[in-house]
């Protein structure tokens, strides 16, 4: 395989020519038709709709031609297969191997990685069993009744993500087995709101960073322990730790248990390891953490597909190469239309700017075009009346993303003027991708839409764990296919270290910056 920067292909070139097509695209003859002929199908369910994108047979056509020119499945097959892709820190990249797999055996001295990740996902499950069943509890001899996970970054957004796009599912099904908590922020504020709504005595904390010296994480970690002493609670029998096994926390008395995962499962991508599964599980039991990994491996199986249009993550992110690169539009709106998913946005942001916000490409050379683009959302129909004005009648196009699914979660809802409350979700959702596609004309400037604003969709009948960990995947996948296309390594995140070493020369008090002395000085630190 070769690795060629995005614009040296002949595939750029082509679509360079075919901007216009793109630039001119018909959105007011957007049909019924059309919508029926530009479903792909996903797993788990779901589905990908691109009717509404400015893509025609022809860019297509030359998409596929990208996709084949920079050997984008096979790249993915030798991600699967353990070569070292991460090039910045010389790692192989085996989040796919969490959930299934799909690539040769992958041994790092010694070490089958496959059978260490699934022997990890068998003890942190046998563990959550014993918790469900008594046989572990804290200090007191209570049984645990929450789960607080600490952890940031990667080690709370995907896993929070998770938790609250199953907690109405996991209620109405009858799965929900302990209510979960999550702290993050270093602020003393986010763990003492946390921790002054629980019972400790019936509290299992889950302490998450692989390196076991994340600043952040650590000082959340000494509060709560100083929270469990003066209630004259063991800290060890309230606390796990997922982390490393060359970690300080690993091995390590000071925890009820330790989970282990290692560094080639970077922290976006580690919500299907135990960083997400041992929450999860304790949350809902294993059999539906479980679920979500089966739908995120048919994802990933579908992603080996050469056809783009039988490939829904790989079609999804050469359109947003197209919109990107040769449409010019430098950003994403992730809508989802279900409460649900209400951090998934948060996720999908991370997950996207962390990974493709890189301007060298994976041999550390500088790149003369576009990567990734900046990502935000929240879910609709709350959207609506905030940002979404800016995107109705601002001067930039923003390409959406809209997520929605046919059935509630709870079930629970009641008809006013005629309608349930999830129809009316539906009919937003619907009424939004026509009117951003099509606008509306009027003499009064002040009340015309342009429309031409373009936007996907992906859909199914009801947002379970199988469909989520589908959802979850797909995104994976369509970052990660970005990132090959544009030749740049998808997998370090440079970009937040420099931040981390001038804190600790703050806290030092030494730094012998004269920025840092003043802004040390105005905070009084």
């Amino acid at each position: 395989m070769q690795y060629y920067n995005f614009d040296k292909t002949a595939a750029f070139k082509t679509l360079s020519a075919l901007a216009s097509t793109g630039k001119d695209f018909d959105y007011k003859a957007i049909d019924a038709e059309r919508v029926r002929n530009t479903i792909t199908p996903m797993a788990a369910g779901l589905a990908y709709s691109y009717a509404a994108k400015p893509v025609t047979p022809s860019v297509l056509d030359a998409l596929q031609a990208l996709a084949d020119e920079q050997e984008l499945v096979a790249k993915y097959q030798a991600l699967l297969d353990g070569e070292t892709m991460n090039t910045g820190e010389n790692r192989k990249v085996l989040h796919h191997l969490l959930r299934g797999q799909l690539g040769n055996d992958v041994l790092f001295e010694g070490k089958n990685l496959g059978v260490f990740y699934r022997q990890e996902l068998e003890r942190f499950s046998t563990f959550a069993d014993a918790v469900h069943a008594g046989k572990i509890t804290g200090t007191t001899g209570k049984r645990f009744t929450t789960a607080v996970q600490i952890g940031i970054g990667g080690s709370d957004l995907g896993p929070r993500a998770l938790y609250l796009a199953l907690e109405n599912w996991a209620e109405v099904e009858g799965k929900k087995k302990l209510n979960a908590k999550f702290i993050s922020n270093v602020d003393p504020d986010d763990a003492s709101a946390v921790l002054s709504t629980l019972s400790l005595e019936e509290t299992i904390f889950v302490l998450v960073s692989k390196s076991g010296t994340t600043q952040e994480t650590l000082a959340n970690e000494l509060f709560v322990k100083e929270k469990l002493k003066k209630m004259g609670l063991d800290s060890s029998r309230h606390i796990v730790a997922v982390t490393s096994e060359t970690s300080p926390l690993a091995h390590n008395k000071a925890y009820l248990n330790s989970f282990y995962m290692d560094d080639f499962i970077g922290g976006r991508y580690s919500s299907t390891s135990g960083v997400g599964g041992v929450i999860l599980s304790l949350a809902f039991g294993p059999d539906v953490f479980k679920e979500i990994l089966s739908g995120a491996h048919e994802a990933d199986a579908l992603s080996l597909e050469k056809n783009i249009r039988k490939n829904p993550a790989l079609l999804d992110a050469l359109i947003g190469v197209w919109e990107r690169n040769f449409l010019g539009f430098p950003y994403t709106a992730v809508l989802p239309y279900s409460q649900a998913l209400s951090r998934f946005p948060a996720h999908l942001q991370q997950l996207d700017m962390e990974s493709n916000g890189k301007r060298v490409n994976r041999f550390g050379q500088p790149i003369a075009y576009s990567t990734g683009p900046v990502v935000f959302g929240e879910p609709g129909t709350n959207g609506q009346h905030s940002f979404y004005q800016l995107l109705h009648q601002g001067v930039d196009i923003v390409p959406l993303q809209f997520i929605g699914f046919v059935q509630s979660q709870r079930k629970d809802d009641v008809i006013v003027d005629g309608s349930e409350s999830q129809t009316k979700l539906k009919a937003n959702l619907a009424a939004q991708i026509a009117a951003f596609a099509k606008g509306k004309n009027d003499v009064n400037a002040n009340k015309e839409f342009t429309g031409r604003r373009p936007s996907s969709l992906i859909f199914g009948r009801r947002l379970t764990p199988s469909s989520l960990g589908a959802l979850l995947a797909h995104f994976e996948n369509k970052v990660m296919f970005q990132g090959l296309v544009w030749n740049i390594n998808s997998f370090d995140q440079e970009g937040v270290q420099l931040g981390k070493t001038l804190t600790r020369k703050v806290l030092a008090g030494n730094s012998g910056d004269e920025i840092l002395e003043a802004y040390r000085k105005l905070l009084e630190i």
